[in-house]
C-alpha cells in the first residue's frame, strides 16, 4: 500500500450513511506526507511553460499555491459566488444532487495561459470540468489536472477525457 494511502483516514457515513469519506486532514498534518505529496504531484506534470495553477474552493487551495510556487507559476482561486472582488467569470453545473455555482475573476486568466487545474479529490468529474470550461471561455489552455485521491467507482475521468488527469491515489470502492 501506498505511504500516502496509509497516512488518510476513512470515516464511514460521511457526511451521509453509506459515503465513505476520505479525510485527507491526517495526511496533511504530517509533514513528511505533506511534502510527499506536493513533491509527486510536481512530478506528474510534464509541462514547463505553465503560466497558472487553478486551485478549487476550498481543498484545492491547500496544494495549487505550493504547485504554483515550485512550478515558477502563477495561483488563481476559483471561489464559490460573491467571494471575489472584481469582476467575474461564472458558470453553473449540474451534481448529483442539485447544481453549484463557481466563479473566476475574468482577468485572471490570458489568452494562451498554459494553466494545471489542482484540487484534492476527483469524484463525478463535474467541478473539474467547470473549471476547465471556465479556463477556456477566458482563452487558456488547460495543460493538466493534478489531483490528490480519485474515487474510480465514479468515473469522473470520463468528464475529462481529453485532458490530462493525474491522480496520486486512487480507489475502486
Amino acid at each position: 500500500m501506498d505511504v500516502l494511502k496509509e497516512m488518510i483516514r476513512t470515516v464511514p457515513d460521511f457526511p451521509k450513511p453509506g459515503i465513505q469519506f476520505y479525510d485527507i486532514t491526517t495526511l496533511l498534518k504530517n509533514p513528511y506526507g505533506l511534502r510527499t505529496t506536493i513533491d509527486r504531484l510536481v512530478e506528474c506534470i510534464d509541462d514547463p511553460n505553465v503560466d497558472t495553477v487553478i486551485g478549487v474552493e476550498a481543498r484545492g487551495f491547500i496544494f495549487a499555491p505550493a504547485l504554483a510556487y515550485r512550478l515558477k507559476a502563477g495561483f488563481v482561486p476559483v471561489r464559490k459566488p460573491r467571494k471575489l472582488p472584481a469582476a467575474t467569470e461564472t458558470i453553473s453545473y449540474d451534481l448529483e444532487y442539485g447544481t453549484d455555482t463557481l466563479e473566476i475573476h475574468k482577468d485572471a486568466i490570458g489568452d494562451g495561459h498554459r494553466v494545471i487545474i489542482a484540487d484534492d479529490l476527483l469524484a463525478t468529474g463535474g467541478t473539474a470540468r467547470a473549471v476547465v470550461d471556465l479556463v477556456e471561455r477566458l482563452g487558456g489552455t488547460v495543460a493538466g489536472l493534478a489531483f490528490v485521491v480519485e474515487l474510480d467507482f465514479l468515473n469522473g475521468r470520463e468528464k475529462l477525457k481529453d485532458y490530462k488527469v493525474s491522480s496520486l491515489l486512487r480507489y475502486d470502492e
